[in-house]
């Protein structure tokens, strides 16, 4: 890391370079040295030293300081060249290469004059000794800047971020009347809690403007009946870079906002900023999994201009270097199914997440969660699955091949463990029926009977058949599910229909989906030719697969998800996921699933509603879902 000290961040690195002089002997010696000394104090960060090596301290200090402001956290590297010596006057040249603080380096050709006074060579206080081409009255004015970000593309090449108009509501100190009434109204109308507005104002200095929050333009129009006329509200305009809507694929492709000190940190090169304070970065996802290569690098312009704030003068421009452009992200997002998935959840009270998978190429054809949902938990929640386990365990028990889809099981209303009674949901009793009846119908005892006579390691080796558990090399984290094999007794019997210790995300479940629907599990894929996320995995086999899609289908012929018969060739499996410690117990509901035609083609999806007792909650939003879909 580089040295910090003084008002302003400088090193030096003085090169002797060669002598000429109109005069001989030990003058042009001294002038080297006196001009060395006086830059490695500037570049030291010692202005009051460098400055009392000149002309005139109070002066020379003023316009060092003054610099050191103009470029702030910048450092000075500088190489002395060709010095003269003529008539008790003298000239130093040198080369100035400011490291600039994120942005390019800057350099010029520069020159010290000095005279000879009675202790010795002084360097001449005047504005040139900084840059050539200052004058007096004059500062350096630094504008730095970033490209326009790159954008991040749906599945067709169209940028999903675009500019967008937001209102910054928040609050003006100085014309603020009763902070209560003015904390408690914002509050009402955006959901920030009064408390925190209230700590913000009081902490706020004076004139600073306090923001609440930033919304975009319809809505503030929302609200703004609410706030608009509130002594002490104000609502300044800006421009985002946004997706489509507030939730758009929210923990995939992520959000551009304000850099933080740790992105600011965790985008540091060799220890050097890339980027500074302000700066609009990505925050979170895609859009900071691919920072550098969206922002592209900072340029830069510096200009000379009127130290008088009174004087009109735009400046005069004597160095710039111009922004280099990022490239672009593109994803296999599509936005009509992300649309389509979006307005689904959207109808439930409870978290809920949909995630779409293309069957055969992984592809995240869309990642969508309510407003109330933790949006991150749609790729890297840990949920039990419930009964949509049954799919995995399903194929432990083909693969042995003495079970088939028309082989006759039990279902009775309950069967015990080791002591551990477990039972049906309100204990129905199908008495001996075919496997695919017991599946279509979500049989808990017949999964449990038939499983505990699979070896401990089977349920893991099915459910690594279709990538669970893989450990997946992706720009944004993907939970990959948990399935133990060496499970007995009791928590065996409570993993082959998805409680015990078996947990999964939504977009793992979407990629189990997927590889039953094409037969050829694939890895997932969020960015369009990335480097693979991991090896295909294996799949359970064709003849396997081929026993259980009629058995999927059938849970929405005749089973426990009809309520999706009219939406197409569509395959599934529902779930009831208990969880927590109330009596009776709290219930995720999940619907684990594939259609093989419709307008989109044939996708692969899983649903979750946390907290929604049962998998018919996660059935409607599929049904939504695809109606929307078409």
């Amino acid at each position: 890391m580089r040295a910090r000290s003084g008002p302003v961040l400088l090193t030096s690195l003085l090169l002797a370079g060669p002598v000429l002089g109109a005069c001989s002997g030990g003058g042009e010696d001294e002038v080297r040295e006196a001009a060395q000394a006086f830059l490695a104090d500037w570049a030291g960060g010692d202005a009051a030293a460098a400055a009392a090596a000149t002309t005139d301290p109070d002066a020379a200090t003023a316009l060092l300081e003054q610099t050191a402001s103009d470029l702030p956290d910048a450092q000075l590297s500088s190489e002395l060249g060709e010095v003269t010596v003529e008539d008790g006057a003298a000239t130093a040249d040198w080369t100035a290469t400011w490291d600039l603080a994120a942005a390019p380096d800057w350099s010029y050709a520069a020159s010290l004059r000095l005279t000879e006074g009675d202790d010795g060579w002084e360097v001449v206080a005047e504005p040139t000794l900084v840059h050539p081409e200052l004058g007096e009255g004059q500062h350096l004015e630094l504008d730095r800047r970033l490209p326009e970000r790159a954008p991040i593309t749906d599945a067709a090449g169209a940028a999903l971020f675009t500019p967008t108009e937001v209102v910054n509501v928040g609050v003006d100190p100085g014309q603020v009347t009763d902070l209560p009434a003015l904390a408690a109204a914002l509050s009402d109308a955006t959901g920030i809690a009064a408390d925190e507005i209230t700590a913000d104002v009081q902490a706020a200095p004076a004139g600073q403007f306090v923001p609440v929050i930033t919304l975009r333009r319809p809505a503030f129009e929302a609200i703004r009946a609410q706030v608009f006329d509130l002594p002490g509200a104000v609502f300044p305009t800006d421009t985002r870079l946004l997706a489509p809507s507030a939730g758009f694929a929210e923990a995939l492709l992520g959000r551009v906002g304000a850099a933080t000190a740790e992105i600011l940190e965790e985008s540091s090169e060799d220890d050097e900023p890339r980027y500074a304070g302000g700066d609009q970065l990505g925050t979170s996802g895609l859009q900071r999994a691919f920072q550098d290569q969206l922002t592209g690098t900072a340029g830069f312009t510096v200009r000379v201009t009127a130290l008088d704030e009174s004087i009109e003068d735009e400046g005069r421009e004597i160095a710039a270097v111009e922004p280099v452009p990022g490239e672009p992200v593109q994803t296999p997002l599509v936005p009509a199914i992300q649309n389509a998935a979006d307005a689904a959840v959207a109808g439930e009270q409870q978290p809920t997440h949909l995630v779409v998978v293309r069957p055969g190429t992984g592809e995240f054809l869309a990642v969508s969660s309510n407003e109330v949902a933790d949006a991150t938990n749609a790729l890297t929640g840990r949920f039990p699955p419930g009964s949509s386990m049954k799919a995995i365990t399903a194929t432990a028990l083909l693969s042995t091949g003495s079970l088939t889809p028309a082989t006759t099981v039990p279902c009775p209303a309950t069967t015990v463990v080791e002591g551990r009674e477990f039972e049906n949901q309100d204990q129905f009793d199908l008495g001996t029926v075919p496997f695919t009846e017991a599946f279509a119908e979500s049989c808990n005892t017949t999964f449990i009977e038939q499983g505990l006579q699979l070896p401990d390691a089977a349920l893991a080796e099915a459910a690594a058949a279709y990538g669970v558990g893989t450990d997946w090399q992706l720009p944004v984290d993907i939970f990959s599910g948990s399935v133990p094999a060496d499970s007995t007794g009791t928590t065996k019997a409570a993993n082959m229909i998805g409680q015990g210790q078996v947990l999964v995300s939504p977009a793992q479940m979407a990629l189990v989906a997927a590889g039953i629907a094409s037969g050829t599990p694939a890895a997932p894929v969020e960015v369009v030719d990335a480097e693979p996320a991991g090896p295909a995995p294996e799949g359970p086999g064709q003849e396997v697969l081929e026993a259980l899609r009629p058995m999927m289908r059938q849970v929405v012929l005749t089973g426990t998800a009809t309520a999706l018969a009219a939406r197409g060739e569509v395959y599934g499996k529902t779930g009831t996921a208990e969880y927590g410690t109330n009596t009776p117990p709290d219930s995720h509901g999940w619907f684990v699933g594939y259609r093989t035609g419709g307008a989109a083609g044939p996708i692969a999806f899983a649903v979750l509603v946390e907290g929604g007792q049962s998998g018919s909650a996660a059935v409607a939003v599929a049904d939504a879902f695809l109606g929307a879909l078409g």
